[in-house]
Order: structure tokens, then C-alpha cells, then sequence
């Protein structure tokens, strides 16, 4: 039984003192860095996760709590509802490989304007490409801002016909469900694969986030093209370029393999609960007392 006293808001646990960014004590963040037997499929484990996944874990933590909790069952609840709360964003994206650090994010929780809406009160489909060429011309021009700052006029000039630039070659979207107002976005890009010297152009992958559903709202494909300008073709990519680019690539490959790690940590031990709480055969639902 939850012990009076530790259901806080909504009737979810009382957490302990102290930040709550992230699931487990150090020793155990420790542990998460290490590739275990166990978790060395956690990559396509995440990748079959349905698309839902963050709201039926906490639907799933909700249940465990209606069949009653000691202390250290609330304890360890209320660490994982924050955990998931407080950092979905990352779990969700950087399980992908998405960057979710602030200065690889392209758009950060954006809020979507009224006038977006079509007649029948969704998102219109032509302001998902709106949003996915904004955060990709930001994501551009930041990496020149904090990653690359001896090159931070040709990062600058990219979006520009000055030199060597950036040419979209075509666009796809795959919507997930229609977004409507109001609510807030934020979009990732990613590399789809390791660049090369002889690379004339990248595909990007695009995440869409809905903050109000904290679900993804839409894939987008881009191919993009690199061209000089003053030589009027195609150019292989620019040395700084190529460098930046193989840096980032690098980091996908480890935010994927770090985050989905911690995300099939986090449901091995909603997993636990679940098999402490009600999935027992002599598990019965705290329905509380009238005194």
C-alpha cells in the first residue's frame, strides 16, 4: 500500500528531495554507460516501440500505483514518472540519434501560430516543410555559431548564392497525426549517414515533436545539395564542412546508443513493477478508504 502522505498533484507519488534530472544515482548512471548482454539489443528494442510509448508508461506507473506501493515502490514510481517527464525529449529523439543538445536543435519549443491552421482546424501539411527548412537553416548556422567559429562566415553563407551553398533537391513528409492549435514544437535534424570527401550531397532526417502530445508529429526526408555558386555545379563537400559534419555523426552514434539504453532501462523497471504491484496473482486495486 502507498504509505499516507506520499501522493503529491494529481495523485501522482511525492518525490523525494533533491533535482530530479535523471532516473538513477550516479553509481547507477554509471551503469547505464556500460553495455551489458542485456541491453546490447536496446537499440531495436526502441526502435519497435509503438509511437505512444511515453504516454503508456506513465499510464502503465499510473495502474501500478491504483494496486498500492511501499515506500520504495513509490520511490523508485516517482523517480521514473520525472525521469520521463523531465527528459522525454531526449529519450524520445536521442534514442533515434537525433542531437537534442540546444546548440544542435534547430527549433526548441516553438509555440504554433493560430493563422496555421487549415479550415478544418489541423496544422496545414505545407507548414511541416516550413518547419523543416527553418530548423535546418538554424541548425546550419549554428554550427558556426558554437562548434566552428574560425568558419562561422562561410556557415553564415551557406544560406546565401555568395559562394558555396545549400540547395534543397526535394522534401518528403510523413505525417503521424495532425497537429492542432494550440501547441508548441521543436525539430531535430540529423545526418543519415557518415559523410565523405567525395560527397556532393547529404539526406537529412527530420523529427517534428508535438509538445502538447510529446509524440513525434511528422518524418521529413531532405536531400540537399552542395553548390558553388561561382562556378555554377555541384562541389564536393568544403573541408570545414566535411569535419563538422563527421563530428556530429559521431555524437548521433553515441546519443543513440546512451539513450536507448536508458529508455530499455527505464521499461525494465516499469517491467519490475508491474510484476511487484499487479501483475501477481493475489494483486488487488487500492480503491482508498472513506475515513
Amino acid at each position: 500500500m502507498i504509505p499516507r502522505g506520499t501522493l503529491g498533484l494529481n495523485g501522482l507519488p511525492s518525490l523525494p528531495c533533491g533535482p530530479l534530472l535523471t532516473l538513477f544515482r550516479p553509481q547507477q548512471l554509471r551503469a547505464l554507460s556500460s553495455t551489458t548482454p542485456h541491453q546490447q539489443d536496446a537499440a531495436a528494442r526502441v526502435a519497435k516501440l509503438d509511437p505512444r510509448w511515453l504516454s503508456d508508461t506513465k499510464s502503465r506507473l499510473g495502474k501500478c500505483i491504483l494496486f498500492g506501493m511501499d515506500q520504495a515502490q513509490t520511490t523508485r514510481a516517482g523517480m521514473l514518472l520525472a525521469d520521463v517527464s523531465l527528459n522525454w525529449r531526449t529519450l524520445l529523439a536521442g534514442s533515434e540519434g537525433f542531437p537534442t543538445d540546444p546548440r544542435r536543435t534547430g527549433i526548441s519549443s516553438a509555440p504554433i501560430d493560430w493563422g496555421s491552421q487549415d479550415a478544418m482546424g489541423h496544422v496545414n501539411n505545407v507548414q511541416y516543410v516550413r518547419y523543416a527548412e527553418s530548423s535546418r537553416t538554424n541548425w546550419t548556422r549554428q554550427i558556426g555559431e558554437h562548434f566552428d567559429r574560425e568558419h562561422k562566415r562561410q556557415w553564415s553563407e551557406l544560406l546565401s548564392s555568395k559562394s558555396i551553398g545549400l540547395i534543397l533537391r526535394s522534401i518528403k513528409v510523413d505525417y503521424k497525426f495532425p497537429m492542432t492549435w494550440p501547441d508548441r514544437i521543436s525539430v531535430y535534424h540529423k545526418l543519415r549517414s557518415m559523410p565523405t570527401e567525395t560527397d556532393s550531397s547529404m539526406l537529412l532526417d527530420v523529427m517534428i515533436l508535438s509538445e502538447g502530445k510529446e509524440r513525434v508529429a511528422a518524418r521529413c526526408e531532405e536531400d540537399v545539395v552542395v553548390y558553388n555558386y561561382k562556378a555554377g555545379k555541384k562541389s564536393a563537400l568544403p573541408d570545414y564542412m566535411l569535419t563538422q559534419f563527421r563530428h556530429q555523426f559521431e555524437e548521433q552514434e553515441e546519443a543513440k546508443r546512451l539513450n536507448s539504453q536508458k529508455v530499455s532501462k527505464i521499461l525494465e523497471e516499469v517491467e519490475r513493477l508491474e510484476k511487484e504491484t499487479w501483475d501477481r496473482v493475489d494483486a488487488k486495486e487500492d480503491l482508498g478508504s472513506a475515513t
